[in-house]
């Protein structure tokens, strides 16, 4: 089943903390900030269905409609599968996650009314399971790709050979993943190896880390780097760390979970920011706290 290949902003906006997970905004409040993020540059919105307490997306999707935005000059990613105590699902009793066919169709469904669209770009499964049926989910998938209802597929937080399960059955878009300065790790453990091997989109949630929430010996060793780079660079933190997953060859879209319209701003700046390799590096082996091999 052809997917559509991903043509995704660079940066993506993540509106997990514009509802009740956070800065609760107004439906206005919320219309404003698509058209401000627009104006910077983004253009692709990421979603899960369990954002808000399963509320994000209809705040969302009303706002989008009062924005007046062409839904062709913006794409649409969510997530399913975590099913967690909520008042919206009074069935759960504990969190699990679901993949059966039924429930991936109902729930698509179910993002696409409170969207207020016909089709999501990318539809992820949010967090792998033991209990997958990857020939299952294929029916799922091909069905909604057939329908319209969704242009590609893919996952997050999958690990290479969960990957590789789902592909031998339908082809896996892209792979949103924790990466960052302090979790580093999938750029040494396989994990991005295996995205550019199998052509598969990397996106990176949490891109700033634990920097600016620690005060542990590694945020500790990567603030005295960062400031002196800072200098060197005229330019923020954050921006610093946009800057270091932006120069990995593989491609990665940081997902910023912002909900102020500067610190979008500084995230899109931040393309323009070049880091020296010796300046990676040093990044990265503060981070590490000790030398490359």
């Amino acid at each position: 089943m052809l997917q559509e290949k991903l043509q995704f902003s660079r940066i993506i906006q993540g509106v997990m903390n514009w509802g009740a997970w956070g800065a609760k905004m107004s439906t206005q409040q919320m219309a404003e900030q698509i058209e401000h993020v627009l104006d910077l540059g983004i253009t692709t919105f990421d979603h899960a269905d369990i954002y808000g307490g399963y509320t994000t997306e209809a705040e969302f999707g009303k706002a989008f409609k009062e924005s007046g935005v062409n839904r062709e000059d913006v794409q649409l990613i969510s997530k399913l599968g975590i099913q967690y105590l909520s008042d919206e699902r009074p069935y759960n009793r504990v969190k699990h996650y679901q993949y059966d066919a039924t429930y991936i169709l109902e729930n698509t469904e179910r993002s696409l009314q409170k969207l207020n669209t016909n089709y999501l770009d990318l539809l992820l499964l949010h967090r792998p399971s033991p209990l997958m049926d990857p020939l299952e989910i294929k029916g799922a998938i091909e069905r909604l790709l057939t329908e319209g209802k969704i242009k590609s597929f893919g996952v997050s937080n999958f690990t290479p050979s969960q990957v590789a399960m789902l592909e031998k059955h339908i082809k896996v878009s892209g792979n949103q993943i924790e990466c960052s300065i302090t979790q580093y790790e999938p750029m040494l453990n396989g994990v991005l190896d295996d995205m550019v091997t199998k052509n598969i989109l990397p996106m990176a949630w949490s891109p700033l880390g634990s920097i600016f929430k620690e005060h542990t010996q590694q945020t500790m060793r990567v603030q005295n780097v960062l400031k002196t780079l800072r200098a060197k660079y005229r330019t923020t933190i954050d921006q610093i760390l946009i800057a270091w997953l932006l120069k990995h060859p593989s491609g990665i879209h940081p997902v910023i979970g912002t909900s102020k319209v500067s610190h979008a701003k500084a995230a899109v700046k931040a393309q323009e920011i070049n880091l020296d390799i010796q300046d990676w590096f040093e990044l990265l082996i503060a981070s590490q706290g000790h030398k490359v091999p």
